[in-house]
């Protein structure tokens, strides 16, 4: 029986294969029948804490088993798992949190410092809870142990929201992307027309929960029944020793980390026979990089191209086509091929109609992955899924002949820094506060390490002195450090049009001159 839900999921192989593992992390080894009654005691102490369907339960924590109780919890009660990025700053923590009205807030031990500036500003939570021993609070795992294992025999329907997960606007705020038990379970079963995985697969879950692609492929391997092994943080020489310890055959990770993976020393001389398939996505990879990793880790190797939108991957491009001494070796610039069940267009903006091939449009996707909308932003999802239900990316591509998409470069001015989404009117907004400075524009930059960072290029107000150093720790008191400039540069003014739009794109041209692409 296939789940058609999150709660389905841990109820189904709970009760088809109890005592195979769901999750390794460390020593710990949680079977499905474990994890199932542990999502029974988390739903029964959501229900007793008054969760009501469709309530938000927030997480801010670093990768752990907890995350999947409290999922899986909140999926046995219908609420809506709400994971926040723990990269953020607490005034934005504290911004997803009260956007989601979320009723219940779990937190890692690591991040109490940012729970004690924010706690009294949080009105909509009713239940603090927090994951490891800590003094004076109430501690996830006692709180789950005094709750009944019973099981609810509650779960949310097909069109309900299973999770929201945030990605930030061009407007500077972040909008809560609503996924539904739909989005996940017409995405997930596509998964293994790729990457083909059986009884003995084992799967890697190295990147953030709090991503789709870290969540979402986390599911993917739960919804199989297979062993996840849980990276708490991302580190090459870790990641190289657990895929060696547990014979890993699956897993999802961005370019940035496969580059450092082939830094680590030795690596040449480790084991990594077990791997069959390796997905990459989240920000675009150079050839050098792709070929490396082919000849460091050997298996196969699938690209994806999606959006937290649309639930993770709408694009692929399959292991045949990696072959970079082949007569297709120029497809390892593309991103694939629409995956089963996705329409792709690439469109010309301006008009309204299909670019011809090779010319370069938005790429326009329509699936039942595209997501329920935007949380309480009914104007913002008008914007963003068209009545005919296509979705907008903001990405910028093409056709070639054969019906592969290249991405060129994007729409929208969103930055991807080592797969984390920046958007520059959030920088801007928070520099813009800083006293020197009267005008400001953020880009992106090519980066050898993360792809491309944000740059800064500033307009001081009279008489005032613009200090490198001390702008860049001005941001990072405000945002996230990813978010923040590597690099500032004062300028005269900042172009713009007549309508006042910053010119981005003649900002970043000198920047990326003689390069293919202007995303690295």
């Amino acid at each position: 029986m296939a789940p058609r839900s999150v709660a389905q999921v841990v109820r189904i192989h709970a009760a088809e294969q109890p005592t195979v593992v769901a999750l390794h992390s460390g020593d710990e080894a949680i079977t499905y029948g474990e994890l199932n009654r542990r999502a029974s005691q988390v739903a029964n102490g959501l229900l007793a804490a008054g969760v009501q369907p469709q309530d938000h339960v927030a997480w801010l924590d670093k990768n752990s088993p907890e995350f999947f109780e409290l999922w899986f919890g909140a999926a046995k009660c219908n609420a809506v798992m709400t994971p926040v990025n723990w990269r953020l700053a607490a005034p934005e923590v504290a911004y997803i949190v009260n956007d989601a009205q979320a009723t219940v807030f779990v937190i890692g031990k690591d991040f109490l410092p940012v729970l004690e500036a924010i706690e009294g500003q949080l009105p909509t939570v009713r239940l603090v809870l927090v994951v490891g021993d800590v003094d004076g609070r109430t501690t996830f795992s006692a709180w789950r142990n005094a709750q009944s294992d019973a099981d609810t025999d509650l779960e949310g329907g097909w069109e309900d929201v299973a999770v929201q997960m945030y990605s930030s606007g061009t407007t500077g705020l972040p909008k809560g992307v609503m996924l539904s038990n739909k989005n996940l379970f017409v995405a997930l079963p596509a998964y293994d027309e790729y990457m083909h995985f059986d009884g003995s697969s084992v799967n890697l879950i190295a990147m953030p929960l709090f991503h789709i692609g870290g969540g979402g492929w986390a599911m993917a391997g739960l919804y199989q029944g297979i062993p996840g092994v849980i990276v708490r943080e991302v580190d090459p020489v870790a990641i190289i020793g657990l895929i060696e310890k547990h014979r890993v055959t699956h897993g999802f990770v961005v370019p940035a980390l496969l580059q450092f993976m082939q830094m680590v020393p030795g690596v040449g001389d480790r084991d990594f026979s077990s791997l069959r398939c390796l997905l990459y996505g989240a920000s675009p990879i150079s050839t050098e990089v792709l070929v490396g990793s082919l000849r460091t880790f050997g298996g196969g190797f699938m690209q994806a191209y999606g959006l937290t939108e649309t639930t993770g991957s709408v694009v692929a491009l399959a292991p045949e086509d990696h072959d970079p001494s082949g007569p297709n070796a120029h497809r390892l610039r593309s991103a694939g091929k629409p995956m089963t069940g996705v329409e792709v267009r690439i469109v010309d903006p301006s008009a309204g109609t299909d670019t011809p091939v090779g010319e370069v449009g938005e790429i326009w996707v329509r699936s039942e992955q595209v997501m329920k909308g935007y949380w309480n932003l009914p104007a913002e999802t008008a914007k963003a899924v068209l009545p005919d239900g296509f979705f907008r990316t903001g990405d910028a591509g093409y056709f070639d002949a054969d019906g592969y998409v290249y991405i060129h470069d994007r729409v929208k001015d969103m930055i991807v820094s080592g797969g984390e989404n920046i958007y520059p009117a959030e920088v801007e907004n928070a520099l813009m506060s800083h006293p020197g400075v009267a005008d400001v524009a953020v880009i992106g930059v090519p980066s050898e390490r993360w792809g491309e960072t944000p740059k800064a290029l500033i307009v001081p107000k009279a008489g005032a002195a613009i200090d490198e150093a001390e702008v860049i720790e001005f941001c990072r008191q405000r945002l996230a450090r990813f978010k923040c400039p590597t690099s500032v540069t004062v300028v005269e003014s900042i172009p713009r049009n007549p309508s006042g739009k910053v010119l981005k794109k003649d900002l970043r041209a000198p920047y990326w001159e003689g390069r293919e692409r202007m995303v690295n």
